[in-house]
């Protein structure tokens, strides 16, 4: 589904991925952890070619990132992404904003989009607030709405980059809910979080990152129980006695 082969990306003269490779299978939820600035958000956005990368290659479900402007419009149809500030736009209703992709991008009829959105948001825990505007929503209720927004298109595989670091703490629970449904559906998804009780219950692999490098990639399972690179010893000793 996802093969990242060697890939490289720079600011500059600073390395910020340092030849990573990682293969995702159809299917399969992995979790993508580490320190800040390890280069996680970076790795995630290659993948639908949202960051540009200076060596190695990702294919994802056969199609070559990066290669031409038509096979990226091809591709970002075919690929879910959430973002951590939600990215809904604030002049358009709930339902507007889950229908706008579906109309223009997929050229489906209005009314099936319509059908499609209202279905979503009742998938989603938001059946009563199509009418509203983001502005009106919590950011939970904002973020389940960028789910929402991003299934409409039936994505093959699910992006997250840290979909609930920029939500108060009660809040984060109600878009993980939604997250762990989806991956015990069968979606494929990536996703870059901290959340490690989500980790536990949903991912079938760890990938843990440092420094632009992937240093570990193991069973969730084994990854909590017996972490093999005393830097993944270190991160999870820290962030799981808070």
């Amino acid at each position: 589904m996802v093969e990242i082969t060697g890939l490289h990306k720079n600011y500059g003269r600073l390395e910020v991925l340092k030849g990573c490779d990682l293969v995702v299978a159809r299917g399969e939820v992995v979790v993508i952890c580490g320190p800040s600035g390890s280069g996680k958000s970076t790795l995630i956005k290659c993948v639908n070619g949202l960051e540009k990368f200076d060596g190695g290659s990702v294919v994802v479900d056969g199609i070559a990132v990066g290669k031409s402007n038509s096979e990226m419009t091809r591709l970002r149809q075919r690929v879910g992404m959430v973002f951590q500030h939600f990215e809904l736009y604030p002049h358009l209703t709930v339902l507007q904003n889950v229908c706008l992709a579906q109309i223009h991008v997929l050229k489906r009829d209005k009314r099936k989009a319509l059908t499609k959105a209202r279905d979503l948001l009742a998938r989603v825990g938001l059946p009563d607030k199509e009418s509203f505007y983001p502005a009106q929503l919590s950011g939970g209720q904002q973020q389940r709405v960028a789910i929402a927004r991003a299934l409409a298109v039936d994505p093959i595989a699910m992006l997250f980059d840290e979909p609930t670091s920029a939500l108060d703490p009660e809040m984060i629970g109600e878009v993980l809910s939604v997250m762990l449904e989806l991956a015990r559906e069968g979606m494929t998804m990536m996703v870059v979080t901290h959340e490690m009780g989500f980790a536990r219950k949903a991912a079938d692999r760890i990938v843990f990152m440092d420094h632009g490098s992937i240093i570990e990639t193991a069973p969730t399972k084994q990854f909590f129980e017996a972490p093999r690179a005393e830097r993944a010893r270190l991160f999870l000793s820290r962030i799981l006695s808070h």
